[in-house]
């Protein structure tokens, strides 16, 4: 396609918004331009991007944004380019949509994509929740930040964190310490994200007043559980009887969000993943929703999306040869 050059100038002139855009030895301007294939030039608050017309556009309207919104006290960070360029790529809005933006004590949490909007939106207006997507993409960290939020606005009066005590293709043997220790390892990404929007005090009180509590699945049996957030992470290492008896759970002014990645499964080879079984059996079913994330969703370093895709490549070249051998 042919090429267009856009020459544009960011206005008002600050020294300090122009180096925290550009960053250090102007690494965020190679970023964009790795990220949106175009190349970008600047003499002081003039900048020229040259392009496919579109790709150069996009370039123009996100430097402009990140000029916009760059703070002085605060200088734009790798990660915080990367999550504008995911916006940039998914064509979502510049414009805030206050019924996705989740506000903690400590942080406020926007999506970076159409699709974590819409998982949003599902979350907030369903009882029973399913995200499905590669590592990276926001499942878990959305899924707190939306269970923070709930209990902040007093929807609902506690949040239940629970998780498959399956090692990731390790023997961790015995753990020794009370239950909370002995689960502690498991549910860490769950304790990261809590502490990074409510603080490690505020979270360690809530534990000890149990408003937020650790629930190893199989010990989730014989309870019914109403005015609760939770939260399944890891589902894909569930057996389909665990994923029944979890869903059965659920009682009135409960929202539960089952998140995982179905190709990391830490089951035994023979034994089937709940999360893949009831994909099958839930599909359609009023008041629970699906939201399936792919590698072009990732909003972590962009070199997991490549990871990602390069595993996805590789399973469907298996896929085609096991159809061919049979």
């Amino acid at each position: 396609m042919p090429k267009r050059a856009i020459e544009f100038n960011l206005t008002p002139a600050d020294n300090g918004r122009l180096a925290s855009i550009c960053g250090l030895n102007d690494e965020h301007l190679r970023q964009i331009e790795q990220g949106l294939g175009v190349e970008i030039a600047n003499r002081g608050n003039v900048f020229r991007v040259t392009g496919e017309a579109d790709a150069a556009a996009s370039a123009e309207r996100l430097l402009q944004a990140l000029y916009h919104s760059a703070s002085p006290t605060s200088a734009l960070t790798p990660s915080d380019v990367q999550m504008a360029l995911q916006q940039t790529s998914n064509d979502l809005s510049t414009d805030e949509d206050p019924e996705t933006v989740l506000r903690a004590p400590k942080r406020v949490v926007k999506p970076c994509s159409a699709r974590q909007r819409q998982y949003i939106r599902n979350i907030r207006s369903h009882d029973v929740n399913f995200c499905i997507g590669p590592a990276g993409t926001g499942k878990t960290y959305l899924a707190v930040a939306c269970a923070v939020d709930a209990l902040e606005n007093d929807q609902v009066e506690r949040i239940i964190l629970v998780r498959p005590a399956v090692e990731a293709g390790e023997r961790l043997g015995f753990l020794p310490g009370d239950l909370g220790q002995k689960v502690n390892p498991y549910l860490r990404p769950l304790y990261d994200a809590l502490n990074e929007m409510l603080g490690f005090e505020r979270v360690g009180k809530l534990l000890e007043r149990n408003i937020i509590e650790l629930a190893p699945l199989a010990y989730m049996r014989g309870r019914s559980l109403n005015k609760s957030y939770i939260i399944l992470d890891e589902a894909q290492n569930t057996t389909a009887e665990q994923m029944k008896m979890f869903l059965t759970r659920i009682g009135f002014g409960t929202t539960a969000v089952i998140t995982g990645d179905i190709t990391q499964t830490d089951l035994p080879r023979a034994q089937q993943s709940g999360l893949k079984h009831v994909m099958e059996i839930l599909a359609g079913v009023q008041g629970i929703t699906f939201t399936y994330f792919a590698a072009n969703d990732v909003v972590r370093n962009p070199l997991v999306q490549r990871i990602v895709e390069a595993y996805d490549a590789h399973e469907k070249v298996i896929q085609t040869r096991r159809v061919e051998e049979s």
